[in-house]
């Protein structure tokens, strides 16, 4: 790319966002005449798909759900551009410290009070699923009583009913989750993985296929770098996000991203898609997965 490129780039603040740190901070986005500014959202998903929709980002990346499940919908504001993450995500179920009466998952049945970050949000979409999962579903109903707290400290708040919150239970990445484990603010009562791949880019459906190609490029050297200095990876997670080295270096062994994270495996979003119109979430067949999906090799 000849010129310079200014790219709004959503992600959200966790241990999974460390190659992009090493892209920005060792240049490699800069080498392709990229301007990147990367932007918190520690809301997740959910809210990067609310500033996509408004033209406040030109790319983001977040959970391979919550972007399906937009686009499956009826969704254009964005399309699918690459995998950045190959493994899947395990979900913690949580309630509050102190809350005896909620032993297991199996006690959110009966319509309890699910926490979520927002409607559209991966811990939104997974609800959905882990009713599927346990035979909760009932046509024309929905198996929760969805409670929108927006960001991982109002969830911890509600299940522990401070601050005027209320929830029985959410669901949030488990390494992210441990710390309030350890502390018992919170209590694990289970788990549910994704049966995806759990991480995806996404792009403005206004950006140039060349510049998000770029963007890809420079992602994959940042994974490079990521698995060649994993000591470095682990005292940056534990310097600057919410873990200790401890939990950084098992997360490590959980993990996998991708190598080229500008490839969409159609066959990975027509499953997710299946999963998703079973669950409910997607409803009908609104779009085709050719138009979901940029095709970065064209650039």
């Amino acid at each position: 790319m000849s010129t310079q490129t200014s790219l709004r780039v959503g992600y959200v603040p966790e241990h999974f966002s460390t190659p992009l740190h090493f892209a920005q901070t060792h240049g490699f986005f800069t080498s392709r005449s990229l301007n990147v500014d990367l932007l918190p959202y520690p809301s997740g998903t959910g809210a990067m798909i609310k500033s996509l929709e408004s033209g406040e980002l030109d790319l983001a990346i977040g959970l391979t759900e919550g972007w399906i499940a937009s686009l499956g919908n009826g969704q254009s504001a964005f399309r699918l551009a690459g995998k950045y993450v190959d493994t899947p995500l395990c979900w913690a179920i949580s309630t509050g410290g102190e809350r005896a009466e909620m032993a297991s998952a199996s006690d959110l049945q009966g319509k309890k009070k699910l926490g979520i970050s927002r409607f559209g949000s991966g811990s939104y979409v997974m609800g959905y699923v882990l009713a599927d999962q346990n035979g909760w579903l009932k046509p024309g109903e929905e198996p929760f009583d969805w409670v929108v707290l927006d960001n991982f400290k109002n969830l911890r708040d509600a299940v522990n009913h401070k601050e005027g919150k209320e929830a029985d239970a959410f669901m949030w990445e488990h390494f992210t989750s441990k710390k309030y484990y350890d502390t018992q603010e919170i209590r694990r009562i289970g788990e549910i993985y994704t049966p995806w791949p759990s991480w995806h880019i996404v792009a403005h459906s206004s950006q140039k296929t060349e510049a998000v190609a770029a963007f890809a490029e420079a992602v994959n050297e940042g994974v490079k770098y990521f698995n060649e200095h994993l000591a470095e990876a682990v005292k940056w997670i534990a310097g600057n996000l919410d873990y200790s080295e401890e939990d950084a270096r098992e997360w490590l062994k959980t993990v996998k991203f991708s190598k080229d994270c500008g490839v969409v495996e159609k066959e990975v979003v027509e499953k997710t898609l299946g999963i998703l119109k079973k669950a409910g979430v997607v409803k009908g067949d609104q779009v085709q997965v050719a138009d979901m999906v940029l095709d970065l090799k064209k650039a």
